[in-house]
């Protein structure tokens, strides 16, 4: 009798025991899948610039990660929005297969020049003679946004697309960026007039970064943006800090990681 009760304690044990065993096994299977599909990236962002937005910056890649996408950093030192404008030309800012993935097409191209003049504006981006110099950056400018467009919405007659014998073809998000202070008056002017004009949104560096062009630092007695970089540049009688330092730890660099990727909250919904 006594035996019988043991035995079967025994197995009762033993049964609970493997199923919590198979319990915990299950629960942390349950969490892995969990967390990978937590950081699984929903979207991916391309970015076309110049020495403020090269991979060596960091703010591009950290602003990526707090939006949850995946970064395609194509900006080169050194570049203008003519070199961007010639590169799609060329078919080399990104791949048929990148066109198809990426969600937004970013752009920092901050040189301190008008990029909102229509005087020589054209039609279609194929009405432009390529290759493109630096005298007309409205112009390159102009030449990368409907070229972006026209090749997204073509993908409705692409067969291998997913956007094939959509009405729409590809929704094409374009996103410009205003210089990382507001030191660059006539860039960042005419940029939101850009924005402005096609309904784009725009990084708004220059009104989060914390300072601005119009009070100096109270101990030094210059430019705000002096404190955050190793270089200078004249601008108006002005002198400014030029290029922030780089390297993904460096405050600027956080900071404008932090803006856009709260920039790019406000317009890719969360999947």
């Amino acid at each position: 009798m006594y035996i019988c009760i043991g035995t079967s304690n025994y197995r009762n044990t033993y049964t609970m025991k493997r199923l919590n065993t198979l319990w915990m096994v299950l629960m942390i299977f349950s969490a892995a899948l969990i967390a990978q599909e937590n950081n699984k990236n929903n979207y991916t962002f391309l970015l076309t610039g110049a020495s403020f937005a090269s991979p060596n910056n960091g703010w591009f890649e950290a602003g990526c990660e707090l939006a949850g996408a995946t970064p395609i950093n194509r900006a080169i030192g050194g570049e203008a929005i003519a070199n961007t404008a010639n590169r799609m030309a060329e078919e080399k800012l990104y791949s048929r297969k990148e066109l198809e993935d990426i969600d937004a097409l970013v752009i920092m191209q901050v040189h301190d020049r008008d990029v909102f003049d229509e005087g020589q504006l054209k039609p279609k981006y194929t009405d432009y003679q390529v290759p493109f110099d630096r005298s007309n950056y409205a112009a390159a400018f102009d030449y990368v946004i409907k070229r972006y467009l026209t090749e997204c919405y073509n993908l409705k007659f692409d067969s291998t697309s997913v956007y094939f014998n959509t009405r729409a073809g590809k929704p094409a998000v374009v996103v410009l960026c205003t210089d990382w202070h507001d030191g660059r008056v006539t860039y960042n002017t005419s940029v939101r007039k850009l924005a402005e004009k096609w309904g784009f949104p725009v990084v708004e560096f220059d009104k989060y970064i914390g300072f601005s062009k119009n009070a100096v630092h109270p101990v030094t007695g210059e430019q705000v943006s002096r404190l955050f970089t190793g270089d200078k540049q004249e601008i108006a009688g002005e002198t400014f800090g030029w290029h922030p330092e780089n390297g993904k730890d460096k405050y600027i660099q956080r900071r404008m990681g932090a803006i856009f990727a709260d920039t790019m909250r406000k317009i890719f919904p969360i999947r």
